[in-house]
């Protein structure tokens, strides 16, 4: 065969035209969801460790949030580190003591808190969106008022709770086409600073901006109605329903305070809400840009869907 003729086998054709579908079936997700607000909470939970040295998950999840973006989506992402504080503290000797699903947090262990989100987590989320586009900026919520927080309860220290949200420095950002970064750490009108539930703090974000999604990037693919069955996963579910779930404690453990916050964010304006495994790749696009999607969506009563699917 002469120098510089190219041939494909049959498998590489086929493969062509699958992904020729893909391409087709996403077309009306992205003339959909274009101009449209994204929250993403990216879990500490999501984060696998790769034996490269190289976080293969984290620059995924970079891929889709910069694929998302290319189609004029606007991503907002807020961000967990639950296993890497915990990492941390136990490095240093410090046990971790929860309550209620949250870790009490003293003094030095909200500083170790702070170091990680902002110091780690945070700048290792843009840096690894930047690699690829610049377009990703770090926050945390303390900077230009945006979370005003207060205790959680006397009983867990310096963790807080949402008092509101001031969305003014995201709206600045996104309408400068940059994607905003989000630590979770608060602060109270004197200038304490309180670590805060990543899932409260996403759900909240979600509501004050009126997002047109709110997902959660999570180890598991979404609500189950039995536990340990994937077989029983829950595609969708309308907030009164879900409601019910969480009374009859079909959701329960580390699933109750994002469903809570599902509820919250819908109730407060936006759209929709889903739960997915985060840990699989471009498990962000699928569940946006497909019929079916992976995970659980939450949704209001009165959404009506004009494309017909789980994104």
């Amino acid at each position: 065969m002469a120098d510089g003729v190219q041939t494909y086998s049959s498998d590489e054709l086929e493969d062509a035209w699958r992904k020729s579908e893909v391409l087709v079936e996403a077309l009306p997700y992205i003339r959909r969801f274009t101009g449209k607000v994204v929250v993403v909470k990216y879990g500490g939970n999501a984060i696998t460790d790769s034996t490269s040295g190289v976080d293969e998950s984290l620059l995924s999840f970079a891929k889709d949030i910069v694929l998302m973006h290319s189609v004029g989506i606007l991503p907002v992402i807020v961000h967990g580190g639950g296993p890497q504080i915990g990492d941390y503290l136990s490095r240093l000797g410090k046990s971790s003591e929860f309550v209620d699903g949250l870790r009490v947090t003293d003094a030095e262990t909200l500083e170790i808190a702070r170091m990680v989100l902002v110091g780690k987590v945070n700048p290792e989320i843009v840096t690894a969106i930047n690699s690829l586009a610049s377009i990703a900026v770090g926050l945390s919520g303390s900077d230009a008022g945006l979370i005003l927080a207060s205790a959680h309860s006397s009983e867990h220290g310096f963790v807080g709770k949402v008092d509101s949200v001031n969305p003014a420095i995201i709206e600045k950002l996104l309408a400068q086409g940059l994607v905003p970064v989000v630590a979770t750490i608060g602060v109270d009108l004197s200038g304490q600073s309180y670590n805060i539930n990543a899932d409260t703090v996403a759900g909240a974000i979600a509501g004050a901006i009126k997002a047109e999604k709110l997902i959660y990037l999570t180890n598991v693919e979404g609500i189950r109605m039995v536990a340990n069955d994937s077989r029983t996963l829950v595609r969708q579910v309308d907030v009164d329903d879900l409601s019910g779930l969480v009374e009859e404690g079909v959701v329960s453990g580390g699933m109750i305070p994002k469903v809570l916050s599902c509820m919250s964010a819908i109730a407060s304006g936006a759209k929709s809400a889903h739960i997915l495994d985060g840990t699989r790749d471009h498990a962000l696009l699928v569940e946006i840009f497909t019929d079916k999607g992976i995970g659980t969506m939450i949704r209001s009563k009165d959404l009506v869907e004009s494309v017909g699917g789980v994104g």
